[in-house]
């Protein structure tokens, strides 16, 4: 017979924590808030790696049906990250009932340990598609880690990211309206922008067709292909067509997950500045300065958020042919 605390390993659970100050004499009452918070937040940590991981697996395969019970799944998997991301968000709430004379009563107990060692969340990060040249702090983001914990990291960034995998998946949309449609499309696009909108027209162009030179940064640093952009702006334009349902709630959970790491950083940050000011962290690094360089440029989907530049009104949309609309599902 399964028991509730045998089940749930509880006797681990619960004594596991172990606060620095009570073992140096006497206990700094908020400590024991701050393990707890912190171990939560690897334990939620873990459960996103497991979910999005189960992603992967399931977008390595050959083919993936845009109207099938895996993409269901997929859609429902990547949602539960985001949700997940929330409780991550609302923890700090509890945290802040923490005051900062609360936190100096143990803080400098803590050193070298920081946040910053969490190698969970790098690996995280490197799983949904944060490559390496685009992570701030390259030089020492894994300088504080255990070599083992180094050696996940790195064959992470090796494997194939889930926004690798989702580039793949969009290139192989079988809905491709063609190329009359595309320069069609262009031309209601260009006629949208307001006067100080029109540079906007060469990144059209880059995004969607690739006009740019190879060693151009546009080129560097882009995950999206050309084709995957185009196959991206199609099921956001046209996403009331029953089988793009699916890849559009897709590519709308991978924005959710963006939002809500975003928010998390943002939260995080002011956090940190509210309690310590401009003072270094535990782990030796800038505290707020460093948080606020990566939420500006630790965005993963940064790409797919920026396809919504290139949406026009519903009403100026190109017409779609009889057979490419019974191919989405629409029969006249």
């Amino acid at each position: 017979m399964v028991h509730y605390a045998d089940y749930l390993q509880l006797d681990k659970i619960l004594s596991a924590q172990d606060p620095e100050s009570l073992r140096k004499g006497e206990l700094a009452h908020d400590e024991m808030l701050f393990i707890v918070i912190h171990q939560a937040y690897e334990l939620w940590f873990k459960q996103l790696l497991f979910e999005a991981d189960s992603v992967i697996d399931i977008m390595k395969g050959p083919s993936l049906n845009d109207n099938s019970p895996e993409l269901q799944t997929i859609v429902h998997r990547l949602a539960r990250c985001g949700t997940i991301l929330k409780v991550l968000v609302h923890q700090i709430d509890v945290m802040e009932t923490m005051t900062p004379m609360d936190f100096l009563d143990f803080r400098d107990m803590l050193r070298p340990a920081s946040g910053f060692q969490s190698w969970q969340f790098k690996l995280l990060e490197a799983r949904l598609g944060l490559k390496y040249e685009h992570r701030h702090g390259q030089q020492y983001y894994v300088s504080q880690l255990r070599q083992t914990e180094v050696d996940v990291i790195k064959q992470a960034e090796k494997d194939s990211s889930l926004f690798e995998l989702v580039n793949k998946w969009l290139e192989r949309m079988p809905f491709d309206p063609g190329t009359a449609f595309w320069e069609d499309y262009r031309q209601r696009y260009l006629e949208s922008l307001a006067d100080n909108e029109k540079t906007n027209l060469p990144l059209f162009d880059r995004m969607f067709f690739g006009s740019s030179s190879p060693d151009s940064p546009v080129a560097e640093s882009r995950q999206l292909s050309p084709s995957a952009c185009r196959a991206a702006l199609f099921i956001m334009l046209y996403r009331g067509y029953p089988i793009l349902q699916l890849p559009f709630q897709v590519l709308s959970q991978l924005l959710e997950i963006d939002e809500q790491l975003s928010t998390w950083r943002y939260r995080h940050m002011s956090m940190v500045q509210r309690m310590i000011g401009t003072r270094v962290g535990t782990g030796g690094s800038t505290g707020k300065d460093y948080l606020s360089a990566a939420l500006i440029k630790h965005h993963v989907f940064r790409e797919v958020a920026a396809l919504t530049s290139f949406l026009i009104e519903r009403k100026r949309l190109p017409r779609l042919d009889v057979e490419m609309e019974k191919r989405l599902g629409f029969a006249r």
